[in-house]
């Protein structure tokens, strides 16, 4: 996501996948009832694959604690949404069927959302595990779901979890993520999606998030005005209605923006169907759709690893930044010209690096930033000095600026990445970005398994130089 300001949109999100978290000395949790004696957690990597076994039956839970959550669950997730056009209150139920591949234990789910922070006034409806009643909690922008007793490794549970929410109504600070503001409707990860437990305020624009692809999430929107609804799916309809039901696969998110005066313009690149939602006054969608098609076929060109999915979206929205998610992104309609292309360019980089192969944004940026506007600088041929003193690339997002986020992640970390190329050669590099990708589709990875691939293209030393920038990782 860019330092660009721009107009809003809303997002859907179902998906789940993930790694895990290391074990923490085990105690009760609110709304946990043990049933027996406590099965021991153990330690396991952080991000492990996120492909697991098949969702065996549910109500495999034995009694015991162990305080751990992980990502390394395969999850899919079935939303049902009710939205009052008018107020911007939403009610949402989700049911989320997940198996559990950490390699042991778990004892809660941690659900991403920013309905927690940006909901307000935000309630929890419902809340059952396998059919039993559970208290969440929340804490920060996630939801707390305790399980009753511990899922162990290769079992499944159903988790169904419901809140209510009105969506703000202004785009200042992080509001635009989560607005009904101008005549549209925009919610970002408003889905409760498995995850982890991370701090949503920071000093900057960056994504305070880490979410495992899931490989089916549907969704259902019933309105009580009629409206146009971009989201991505090829099949979404682009008439106004009342309701909408679409599904998509291996998605980390999923995005809605909703207005009643969209103009849909529909092309194809490469097979891709490529939609474009403008509104009056800003964007044709037809420039959108242009620009759009432009970067999909050349960036796929440049990286040798083709679009993961059948249908692309660019929504025009209301204000703050532009944003990425699997299958669709947003642009503000108060981008300026100038910046429009560049803006497009590194939205779509994002499809590869976060889209197809994930990370958690909030400790790893420069694994998604660094690699998307690399991608999209070299296509473009834009590549410039950063504005800000050279910097190191392996903190979190609360470890920046606001001034110097984007000089140092974006710019700088694309420089960095073409230093590389050129230490290398061309081809050895983009051969080592395309094993990668390829390595971990529809994964999540981090910043040393990027910098990894790299060094196993070439017989040259690079620790001295990345120890410079990476000095927490080399």
């Amino acid at each position: 996501m860019p330092k660009l300001s721009g107009r809003l949109a809303v997002l859907t999100l179902c998906l789940i996948v993930a790694a895990p978290v290391a074990s923490a000395a085990a105690r009760p949790l609110p709304g946990t009832t043990p049933r027996a004696a406590p099965v021991a957690a153990a330690s396991v990597s952080r991000f492990d694959s996120e492909s697991g076994p098949a969702v065996v039956a549910a109500g495999a839970i034995v009694p015991g604690s162990v305080n751990r959550a992980s990502l390394a669950v395969t999850a899919t997730y079935a939303v049902d949404a009710a939205i009052a056009v008018s107020t911007g209150v939403i009610k949402v139920a989700t049911t989320i069927n997940a198996t559990n591949h950490s390699g042991a234990g778990v004892d809660r789910f941690e659900l991403n959302t920013i309905a927690t922070r940006l909901g307000s006034p935000f309630s929890i409806t419902s809340a059952s595990v396998d059919g039993s009643p559970v208290t969440a909690t929340v804490s920060d922008q996630t939801l707390l779901v305790p399980l009753g007793g511990v899922l162990p490794d290769g079992s499944s549970t159903q988790i169904k979890i419901g809140y209510l929410a009105t969506l703000r109504t202004g785009t200042t600070g992080s509001n635009w993520m989560f607005t009904r503001y101008n005549g549209t409707l925009a919610m970002y990860r408003w889905i409760p999606w498995v995850s982890l437990n991370r701090p949503f305020d920071r000093p900057n624009h960056g994504d305070p998030f880490v979410t495992p692809s899931s490989p089916s999430v549907s969704v259902k929107l019933t309105l009580d005005r009629s409206m146009v609804v971009a989201a991505p799916g090829a099949s979404l309809p682009t008439a106004l209605s009342k309701t909408w039901q679409f599904t998509m696969a291996n998605v980390r998110d999923v995005n809605l923006v909703l207005a009643p005066d969209f103009t849909v313009t529909r092309s194809t690149v490469n097979g891709i169907a490529v939609r474009a939602y403008s509104r009056p006054g800003g964007y044709s969608g037809t420039k959108l759709g242009d620009v759009s098609r432009a970067a999909l076929a050349k960036e796929a060109t440049r990286l040798g690893v083709a679009y993961p999915w059948a249908s692309f979206t660019v929504v025009e929205t209301a204000g703050g930044y532009g944003l990425e998610s699997p299958s669709m992104v947003w642009i503000p309609s108060n981008t300026a010209s100038a910046s429009l292309t560049y803006l497009v360019y590194h939205e779509i980089a994002h499809q590869w690096f976060y889209g197809m192969v994930g990370n958690d944004q909030q400790r790893e940026p420069f694994a998604d930033e660094g690699a998307a506007d690399m991608l999209a600088r070299t296509v473009l041929g834009t590549l410039r000095g950063s504005r800000c003193a050279k910097d190191e690339l392996d903190r979190r997002i609360t470890g920046y600026s606001s001034s110097c986020y984007y000089e140092t992640i974006y710019v700088q970390g694309a420089n960095k990445l073409n230093s590389l190329r050129s230490t290398i050669g061309t081809t050895a590099f983009w051969n080592a970005i395309r094993t990668y990708l390829n390595a971990n589709k529809f994964k999540l990875s981090t910043t040393k398994k990027l910098l990894e691939a790299i060094r196993a293209a070439t017989s040259v030393n690079l620790v001295p130089t990345l120890h410079a920038r990476f000095p927490t990782l080399y």
